[in-house]
């Protein structure tokens, strides 16, 4: 990312979270040339040289810039569907200055070839763009890719995301593989012959409109054998999207053993169930009628139980899920207006991630310290790859910083979307947390002025 700069900026009254400094309280924060130059309790900005912007954030959060370490970009290939372009707009509309771009492209990004295009696309867009790597050439599940060549082009970690790896002779490679290149292994976690043909949740909701099931047993299936693999190797496993409480449980067990096992965890598997694929915005109560068959909740890995909901919330709280990540699916209208077998699978996210994210803070389910640590230290300590620097409001790191306001109530309109993917259930839904800048590399790449002004910018 290699935007001009501008002016210096200058934060005032803002409640700063700051969890790399175990920082929490009203502070003051200055940045210019791209750094954080101080925080302090007091920087009066007739003490400064020169033009100096003043955003006075009294009501909002300032806390380091959010990391999303699984975005799918789309390109090359899918074009139609998201952009580099866009999808970094989208991520900085969204508080994101760190994303990390998916391999599931076309070409796959199994050569270095395919990360230094992406590179290059990604130069002078409002977020950093880091890059996955493929497990196995072409993402076909047969052969490794050269790993070692993807590490020296830049990748951060490596996944055939969209699908497992299932192979379980490759699994175990790759894992050992990852042990000696410090890079973790993340992997779509389904059994493919325990679902086949599903589209949603097995479950009632499935029953009840007629749709063939994904049990919670096809992610469990998978996740226990990967874990057992990391055990065996000593790999550093990642276990992408957890959704079923199955899932949370042998992740929580396989980190008191002392299994190098991460794992993340989306934002509409917080929030929302498997009713909302009755057409009712998640009332229970709503019978499967005309507006039944919600597309736009089609997700891999599918929206589950209520119990399921609640488990991955409670497993973010206790440190069992690393980090959020967004999974953030673009899909044109094509592919989501059509009927549910038919349609793609994914969510467009980045957008009302923060939003989505503070109902699990607002019910007091999470703490917002938490919820936030969960958004920036620990993705990149996940990753690693000198992505701490960018997760700390120290003097002299990269000033990378969102702005929000926790209480700020709003309507998702999808028509506003920087992103070209407008595929979400929550279209029409109030959402109650809004961001109101993201500063990425000293730069101000957006900003809501209705929800800035909350502070009065100067």
């Amino acid at each position: 990312m290699a935007l001009p700069q501008q002016r210096p900026i200058l934060i005032t009254g803002g409640r700063v979270i700051d969890p790399a400094n175990g920082r929490d309280g009203i502070f003051d924060v200055l940045i210019a040339d791209g750094e954080i130059k101080a925080v302090d309790q007091s920087i009066p900005a007739g003490s400064l040289d020169g033009a100096v912007r003043v955003i006075h954030a009294g009501g909002l959060v300032v806390c380091p810039g959010f990391i999303d370490i699984h975005t799918h970009l789309r390109e090359p290939g899918f074009e139609y569907k998201e952009t580099i372009a866009t999808g970094a707009a989208a991520a900085a509309r969204g508080g994101f200055t760190t994303i990390c771009a998916m391999p599931n492209t076309d070409p796959a990004i199994d050569n270095a070839a395919v990360v230094d295009y992406i590179a290059n696309r990604a130069a002078s867009v409002p977020a950093r763009v880091r890059v996955f790597g493929c497990v196995t050439k072409q993402r076909a599940g047969r052969e490794l890719a050269d790993m070692e060549e993807l590490i020296s082009a830049g990748v951060v970690a490596f996944s055939d995301d969209g699908d497992p790896v299932y192979d379980a002779g490759l699994m175990r490679l790759a894992l050992t593989y990852s042990r000696d290149l410090g890079v973790p292994i993340s992997n779509h976690c389904e059994d493919h012959e325990l679902c086949p043909g599903g589209v949603m949740a097995e479950g009632w909701v499935s029953s009840r409109l007629g749709l063939a099931g994904i049990p919670a047993v096809a992610e469990e299936a998978m996740v226990a054998r990967d874990i057992s693999l990391a055990e065996l190797t000593g790999g550093r496993l990642h276990v992408a999207h957890l959704s079923s409480a199955g899932s949370v449980a042998m992740v929580r067990q396989a980190k008191e053993r002392g299994i190098p096992v991460t794992a993340e965890v989306c934002p509409h598997h917080l929030l929302l169930t498997d009713a909302w694929a009755l057409g009712g915005k998640g009332d229970p109560n709503v019978a499967a009628g005309p507006l039944a068959y919600d597309t736009y909740t089609k997700v891999y890995p599918p929206l589950r139980t209520e119990t399921d909901v609640a488990a991955c919330v409670a497993g973010l709280a206790d440190g069992t899920i690393d980090c959020v990540a967004t999974d953030h699916a673009p899909h044109e209208r094509v592919s989501k207006e059509c009927t549910y077998h038919e349609a793609a699978f994914g969510i467009s996210v980045l957008e009302t991630a923060l939003g989505t994210l503070m109902s699990a803070v607002h019910n007091g389910d999470v703490s917002l310290p938490t919820m936030i640590e969960r958004l920036t230290t620990g993705p990149a300590r996940v990753l690693g790859n000198g992505l701490s620097q960018y997760t700390a409001l120290t003097p002299g790191t990269p000033a990378d910083l969102t702005l929000f306001d926790p209480d700020a109530a709003w309507t998702v309109d999808v028509n506003q979307f920087a992103s070209m993917g407008r595929n979400t259930p929550l279209d029409g839904v109030e959402l109650r947390g809004r961001v109101a800048a993201t500063i990425a590399g000293g730069r101000l790449v957006f900003e809501e002025p209705a929800v800035l002004n909350k502070g009065e910018t100067a």
